[in-house]
């Protein structure tokens, strides 16, 4: 016997392989896929450099065209069938755009478009959306990276994104897993690091020679220009995507500053405990979420174009905007809003006699803040940086990974709360207060928070960093006075998680995490340019007037007092 989907799945029509022509007379590859029936029908748009042809893609063609839409696959320029050069993001908006009205004009479309997809296929999405095609009505946008160094504020490209350039160089897409990518990213200087692949990547060393916020990093910015859109879109990551921390802040940037009030009440926003390839798995590491963490993503996706594409009052805008999966519990919530309206931004400060290295140290964390108090101090040596655990290919960076090995070295300088006496939440976005000075002309403070199980085991669940140079913004790099005492904002992105009673809160401050970021080498010389290195002094300041802390967005416990 056939299943319903198989029945519905004969009923598409595929074209491989169609030319669309773009303004400058190149033409880029799509497969196309419809319903068998009479249109016209409205379409999806789905734009990839990683292959329109494989299993994935054409089950979603499949999937949306037995649905009753016309589904466009599309390789973007340079990769793939479609003609060009690939030069990552620059050619995306307005070959987004030239499609989205290709599409249009068609006559098995009804006029009505949509987008979607995730990560580059997410990002590029909103570059399109800029040059305001006339016939896009909606998106959805999965694990979308955010405007240059928001996500990496150090100046330079991470080590991992050699790998990911590595792997989309040519038409094809490169097998990584040939590559010892660990001798890779230990690489210096950092310039020629993709000749370590054996392949020179002309991306990476352009990328290279603009190591602040400049005007050729502009072109690719979307998220200072909210105000210029009229959109309504769905937005959904996880909280160990390892690039989560767009997705919140375009949420919350389009329901604040969208152009239009249409615009700004109609954000729909996903989050689950999923990595960057969302919804796949109820595990992650050595954590399992339970069955409830999958979700019928495509049936909710189907709603969302059903309401735009179709007109169809199916109920999905009545409910609330914000659906998140709240991890410690394991459940889903919906809310109003992001941050969550009720949030009480709590202050846990950290304390020690001057001894917080490591996890044997006297360092705590605490509401209560500091008095006159040591501070702390440890050197960060460049060529024995701290690990962030991750594998080693771009795929995914990072997870709820169990630091407690980790934090028995002595430049990583441990902060913890008593058991908790009840349960915890904290949902929202976390951010670092540290007071802190160096002997050397630049380096970095690395922050991360982490729950303690009573069985030892020390879960990350968020971090975040600052490069001293850019401490005043990524478009105004200037090297810091050794010895002068700086405050320092660090984003440590978002989490949603309740602590379990009888666990501990706990802040990690290192100087370096790799190879998720490229070790400061410590100098002040220009970036990525040099080999010579130094061992910097550190320290961590905590007392009256200095009082070092990570704020947390509690939310009070359904019941307690």
């Amino acid at each position: 016997m056939k299943t319903e989907t198989e029945k519905r799945e004969k009923e598409v029509s595929i074209q491989r392989d169609v030319r669309v022509p773009m303004r400058d007379g190149i033409t880029l590859s799509a497969d196309v896929y419809r319903p068998k029936e009479n249109g016209p029908f409205p379409a999806i748009v789905v734009r990839t450099p990683y292959g329109k042809t494989g299993k994935a893609m054409d089950r979603q063609g499949k999937t949306y065209a037995s649905h009753g839409y016309a589904v466009i696959l599309m390789d973007v320029r340079g990769r793939g069938d479609s003609d060009g050069e690939f030069v990552p993001y620059f050619n995306e908006g307005i070959d987004g755009h030239d499609t989205i009205e290709w599409a249009a004009a068609q006559p098995w479309c009804n006029g009505e478009v949509g987008t979607m997809g995730g990560s580059y296929l997410g990002r590029i999405q909103w570059l399109a959306a800029l040059t305001r095609p006339p016939h896009l009505k909606a998106m959805i946008s999965t694990v979308s990276p955010s405007d240059p160094f928001v996500e990496w504020p150090t100046g330079v490209p991470t080590p991992h994104h050699v790998c990911w350039l590595y792997m989309t160089s040519g038409r094809v897409m490169q097998d990584v897993d040939v590559i010892d990518w660990e001798r890779v990213y230990q690489h210096l200087p950092l310039v020629t690091m993709d000749e370590r692949t054996g392949k020179r990547l002309p991306s990476w060393r352009e990328q290279m020679e603009h190591t602040r916020l400049d005007d050729w990093w502009r072109r690719l910015c979307y998220q200072d220009r909210f105000h210029e859109l009229d959109m309504p879109v769905l937005h959904i990551s996880g909280w160990y995507d390892d690039e989560q921390v767009g997705t919140p802040l375009n949420f919350a940037g389009m329901t604040r500053f969208a152009g239009t009030e249409r615009a700004r009440k109609n954000q729909k926003m996903i989050m689950g405990p999923w990595p960057h390839r969302v919804n796949r798995s109820t595990a992650l590491g050595e954590l399992d979420f339970g069955p409830d963490s999958l979700i019928d993503l495509d049936g909710y996706q189907l709603r969302w174009f059903d309401y735009w594409l179709k007109g169809e009052e199916n109920g999905i805008m009545d409910e609330k905007p914000v659906r998140l999966f709240i991890m410690g519990e394991n459940r889903w919530r919906e809310e109003s809003a992001w941050p969550l309206p009720d949030t009480q931004w709590t202050s846990y400060y950290l304390h020690s006699g001057g001894k917080a290295n490591s996890r044997f140290g006297d360092g705590t964390l605490s509401p209560q803040p500091p008095k006159q108090e040591s501070p702390d101090r440890y050197t960060y040596d460049p060529e024995r940086p701290v690990p962030y655990i991750t594998e080693m290919t771009s795929s995914q960076i990072g997870g709820p990974d169990d630091y407690s090995a980790i934090e028995r070295r002595d430049d990583v300088l441990v902060y913890t709360t008593e058991p908790l006496s009840e349960e915890l939440e904290v949902t929202g976005p976390v951010e670092m207060e540290l007071y802190a000075s160096t002997d050397a002309r630049d380096t970095d403070f690395m922050v991360k928070l982490l729950d303690v199980w009573p069985s030892g085991f020390a879960q990350r669940l968020t971090d975040g960093m600052v490069r001293a140079r850019f401490r005043k913004g990524m478009d105004r790099p200037e090297l810091v006075e050794p010895g002068k005492v700086y405050r320092y904002k660090v984003d440590c992105w978002n989490t949603a998680h309740v602590f379990r009673k009888g666990h501990c809160i706990r802040v990690e401050v290192a100087s370096s995490a790799f190879p998720k970021y490229d070790r400061n080498l410590n100098t002040g010389a220009p970036l990525g340019q040099t080999t010579d290195m130094s061992a910097a002094e550190q320290t961590i300041y905590h007392d009256t007037e200095r009082p070092s802390a990570i704020i947390l967005p509690v939310i009070a416990r359904k019941g307690s007092s």
